[in-house]
This record gives C-alpha cells, sequence and structure tokens, in this order.
C-alpha cells in the first residue's frame, strides 16, 4: 500500500467548484478526501475522522478559517495548509501565527499545491498529537477543539486567561506543568516569575469547576514546581 493511499485530506471549503476540482484530483492520485463547507463542521470532521492533512479556506460562512486553526491547535499537530484568495501578507502572517503550516493563495496550479500536500503528509508523519480533544473528569468534561467546558449538563463561562490556563493544564492532563511554563505559555515570553498570577486564576477555576474548591479533586497544586490536571 502507497502512502498516497493511506493518506487522509480535509478539505474544508465552501465553494463547490474548488472542492470538486481537489476531490476529483486528489482521488486520481490516491488520496482519501473528505470535505466540509462550515468551521463547524471542519471541527466535528478533524475530531471524529482524524484526518492526516487539513486544506482550509480562511472564509467560511460560520466559524473563521482562523477560528478553526486555533480550535485545532488546541489539542492536535496536524498538518494545516490555508488556501485562501486573500493575498495580502498580513492574512499570510497572521495565519502562519495561528499555527497553519502553510499558505496558498487562489488562484492555484494544481502541480504545485500537491508538491505542497507531499510537504505536508511528510510532516504529518513526525508530528506529535496530544489524543483525544475531549478531557473528562469526575465532575466536568474539556473539549479542546470547541473550547468549551460543561459542568452539570451546563456551560461554563471561562475568561479567556482562565481558559488559556486550562487548556494547557489539558494537553499535559495527569502531568506535572511547570509554574514557569504556564506562565511563558499563558502570558508571554518575560512573565515566568508571576506566580501570584497562577494562584489567582486556579483559584478562579476551582471556583467554577471543582465541587469544593477548598480541597480539589483535579486541580491540583504540586507545592513550589507547578500544577497538575487529574482527571
Amino acid at each position: 500500500m502507497t502512502e498516497s493511499i493511506k493518506t487522509r485530506v480535509l478539505v474544508v471549503d465552501d465553494e463547490p467548484q474548488i472542492v470538486r476540482a481537489l476531490r476529483i484530483n486528489l482521488t486520481a492520485r490516491g488520496y482519501d478526501v473528505i470535505t466540509a463547507d462550515t468551521g463547524s463542521a471542519a471541527l466535528r470532521a478533524i475530531s471524529s475522522e482524524r484526518p492526516d492533512v487539513v486544506v482550509l479556506d480562511l472564509g467560511l460562512p460560520d466559524l473563521g478559517g482562523l477560528d478553526v486553526l486555533a480550535g485545532v491547535r488546541g489539542w492536535s499537530a496536524i498538518p494545516v495548509i490555508v488556501l485562501s484568495a486573500r493575498t495580502d501578507s498580513s492574512d499570510k502572517i497572521e495565519a502562519l501565527d495561528a499555527g497553519a503550516d502553510d499558505y496558498i493563495t487562489k488562484p492555484f496550479g494544481m502541480d504545485e499545491f500537491l508538491a505542497r500536500l507531499r510537504v505536508a503528509v511528510r510532516r504529518r508523519a513526525t508530528a506529535s498529537e496530544t489524543g483525544d480533544p475531549t478531557v473528562v473528569t469526575a465532575t466536568f468534561t474539556i473539549d479542546l477543539a470547541s473550547k468549551t467546558v460543561i459542568r452539570d449538563g451546563q456551560h461554563v463561562h471561562l475568561t479567556r486567561t482562565e481558559w488559556g490556563v486550562l487548556e494547557m493544564l489539558a494537553r499535559n492532563a495527569g502531568k506535572l506543568v511547570g509554574q514557569k511554563e504556564l506562565l511563558r505559555t499563558v502570558w508571554g515570553p518575560g512573565h515566568d516569575r508571576g506566580s501570584n498570577y497562577l494562584r489567582i486564576y486556579l483559584s478562579q477555576l476551582r471556583r467554577k469547576l471543582e465541587i469544593d474548591p477548598a480541597r480539589p479533586r483535579h486541580l491540583i497544586t504540586e507545592t513550589g514546581m507547578g500544577y497538575r490536571l487529574l482527571e
């Protein structure tokens, strides 16, 4: 069995002619092609179908392509090739900074597209996955793909920073995450000495998610080292 036969490509675009052209060309070369025409459908397909590569348009009718990219990067290292009519360098930079692996502008040559796809497939062979996008505890459930938290059947509202802390812990569920690593990831470089920030935000998360915030079962402090999310 060749590499192309084993490779599954998710094409996310709401232009039927683009989807049709890619499906025909990719199928003819042995790729397994699945499609989605909205951002929400794309996130569901990435979670359920586990494609090897995603080809993503930025101009989708519901979620923007960058929102889809952010949802994917919360839990997966899958290669994403942006395919967009937006030609401004600022759009390219924004997409690459958000986690895209490549950026191709429309209209495009099929040979060049296929060459870049092959590069993405090779990258996929060495990319590490964090596993399932859902982290389930006895009290609450975290969906890294949709960036939501459910407790007692209800969505829990989190601030951007609260989500950033929880997401980092969820992506490393069961593992110790150091204070400096958390600070640099959530607040950025140069913020590796604000341990008081972490205490404040962990306290807020416990109030929202733990049954007994004073005796947390899931959001655990490892004194002097960092924090851990226990499932």
